[in-house]
């Protein structure tokens, strides 16, 4: 049985794919029929590929070709489904592993220079003294200009324990600064906790493998410096999280539910089904949820906010999430890269299908942005991409918006708008009440 991997970048799970049996002996002449069609075609192929490789206008590179018409034929089911060279493949598991080795810094592109915004607490950058604001020019000696971000993040990640030299220019600095770093493990946080008066307010980023302790480490601090007496709830904020892995979708609902589904999934065979129960337990010791979600909010994001909706655990209060309620499988090919192919649906625990049509929160609140901004925040969701999965039978609707600038917590309406629903559970209503659209 083949055995394929449990990681989803926008949710992917593992499936088995029945063993092949004496086929011939099994083939109608339908199959025989069908089979026969298929070689025609991919002979098809072979009579292009040899024609494109001996007769285009200049040598083209042949694993180029190739790489192309599978990327072609995977794109072609579903704006998810691709092909992943070895460097892609790389890049997606330092992104779903949550580390790396790196300088600890978060950067940004402004003017064809990468812009720190800020270094992360305890790592090279922050001990070298790097400071927000400071702009790289030079990486090793290698101008940035006419890098894309991605080729400048690539420069600066490396080895742990290897060495990398930064020239950087400071506003109040006459002169360029020269600073050498030393590679370290850097992990990436995807989880930051805060307190908010009597409230504690969780912004989760991403579903990597650091997700459910972020989570966990989090509440656990929160609880301490609120007082676990006076803890009026909490806020998850899954405004613009685009997804990540699986069983840390999973175990984040899970670490609200004492029992009961939380996802399942279905592919085309029915005997492939899986179903995903929570354990006892709740880490927020039953005290009041607010999930926010917005057009953003994709995949993993909605597997969460849709079981803790559910299971009447939580009120979701923001606008309609992205839609994304299909599966892909990774498929690792050796050391060509890997296949990352549609496998599924999922399903909320009630059977609710959200593919393209997303989820609907119990508290509708259209954030406020900021005026160059207008017009420019509604998503059209996962209904909008091309060559979308269709949902299954339900109509098919727009997602919401996925304005998050972040905006300042004192103006962030949905934010505010949670803080009102958790006093005003916390002066007599049910844990659970929800106010339908």
């Amino acid at each position: 049985m083949r055995k394929l991997s449990l990681l989803i970048l926008g949710v992917a799970i593992g499936a088995g794919s029945a063993t092949m049996v004496s086929q011939t002996s099994l083939m109608s002449s339908g199959a025989v029929a069908a089979s026969a069609d298929t070689y025609r075609q991919l002979s098809l192929f072979g009579d292009v590929f040899e024609k494109v490789r001996t007769d285009y206008v200049e040598k083209p590179e042949e694993a180029k070709l190739i790489e192309s018409a599978i990327n072609g034929m995977l794109t072609s089911l579903d704006p998810h489904s691709s092909f992943m060279d070895s460097k892609s493949f790389r890049d997606m598991q330092v992104q779903t592993r949550g580390e790396f080795g790196g300088l600890g810094i978060e950067v940004t592109m402004e003017e064809g220079l990468v812009k720190v915004v800020t270094p992360i607490d305890d790592t090279p950058a922050s001990r070298a003294g790097v400071l927000a604001n400071d702009v790289i020019t030079h990486i090793d000696n290698e101008p940035v200009q006419g890098l894309n971000l991605n080729q400048a993040v690539d420069k600066m990640r490396g080895p742990v324990n290897s060495s990398v030299t930064l020239k950087i220019q400071r506003k109040e600095a006459k002169d360029p600064i020269e600073v050498k770093l030393t590679r370290e493990t850097i992990k990436v946080r995807p989880v930051r906790a805060r307190v908010e008066g009597d409230i504690g307010v969780l912004r989760v980023t991403q579903f990597n493998e650091q997700t459910y302790e972020g989570l966990r480490s989090g509440i656990e601090k929160l609880t301490q410096d609120i007082g676990a007496d006076k803890v009026a709830g909490f806020v998850i904020d899954l405004r613009n999280n685009p997804g990540g892995l699986l069983d840390q979708a999973i175990m984040v609902s899970d670490a609200f539910l004492d029992r009961g589904e939380i996802v399942s999934t279905r592919s085309r065979n029915a005997e492939d089904t899986q179903r995903f129960s929570a354990k006892a337990g709740d880490l927020a010791k039953g005290k009041p949820l607010v999930v926010l979600v917005n057009g953003g909010s994709a995949s993993a994001s909605e597997i969460v906010a849709g079981a803790l909706q559910d299971h009447k655990r939580a009120t979701v209060l923001g606008t309609r999430s992205f839609g994304k309620g299909s599966v892909q499988t990774i498929i690792p090919l050796g050391g060509n890269g890997a296949v990352r192919l549609t496998t599924a649906r999922y399903y909320t625990p009630s059977g609710r299908s959200i593919q393209a049509k997303g989820i609907d929160p119990d508290v509708e609140v259209l954030q406020d942005v900021p005026e160059e901004l207008k017009g420019k925040d509604e998503t059209k969701g996962e209904a909008g991409l091309r060559g979308h999965l269709q949902n299954g039978g339900e109509k098919e609707e727009r997602g919401g918006s996925s304005a998050y600038v972040p905006p300042d917590p004192a103006k962030d309406k949905q934010l505010l708008a949670a803080y009102d629903l958790l006093h005003g559970v916390r002066k007599g209503a049910a844990n659970t009440t929800t106010t339908p659209n």
